[in-house]
């Protein structure tokens, strides 16, 4: 079947089979590998990404539900000139990655949560995680770096100390 869709702002066109998730989609024929595939059971938000404008884990969706929709993965959120996304800068001033394997999903969920969650507190975005699983971490650097984005006066700054 013919699936429509608007990919980091251009339109693609391409043929799936029903079965096809968009998570397939996105890497095996679009090659965009930046969106992470972890478990295949939407446990651990490799995967996410934003579809009309709202995170969803990619796993958990046929390509063919998303026609006509407008999909952003982690290789749009940058500016054309390559200059990182607030949200993308601040996981590298915080240090809110170690082997990279989580960070898009994580980095595409903080995005999320800044657009529904002005102001949040730590509290907040360590729930708003708990579907997005690190292994390298401890989340410190992660929430640190989603809190400066949202609410940047909840910041602890550790590594400037």
């Amino acid at each position: 079947m013919e699936v429509k869709l608007t990919v980091n702002g251009k339109p693609v066109t391409a043929t799936v089979e029903p079965r096809t998730l968009l998570v397939e989609l996105i890497r095996e024929q679009l090659r965009l590998t930046g969106t992470h595939v972890g478990c295949d059971t939407t446990q651990c938000g490799c995967c996410v990404i934003h579809l009309n404008g709202e995170a969803v884990k990619s796993c958990t969706i046929l390509a063919a539900q998303c026609n006509g929709k407008d999909v952003l993965t982690i290789e749009g959120l940058a500016k054309p000139d390559g200059t990182l996304h607030p949200m993308q800068a601040a996981f590298r001033e915080h240090h809110g990655l170690q082997c990279g394997f989580c960070t898009p999903g994580m980095v595409m969920m903080g995005v999320d949560i800044a657009r529904r969650l002005p102001g949040a507190d730590e509290k907040t975005v360590r729930q708003e995680l708990e579907g997005n699983i690190c292994r390298c971490t401890g989340y410190q650097g992660i929430v640190q770096a989603i809190l400066s984005v949202v609410n940047p006066a909840a910041v602890k700054d550790h590594h400037h100390a």
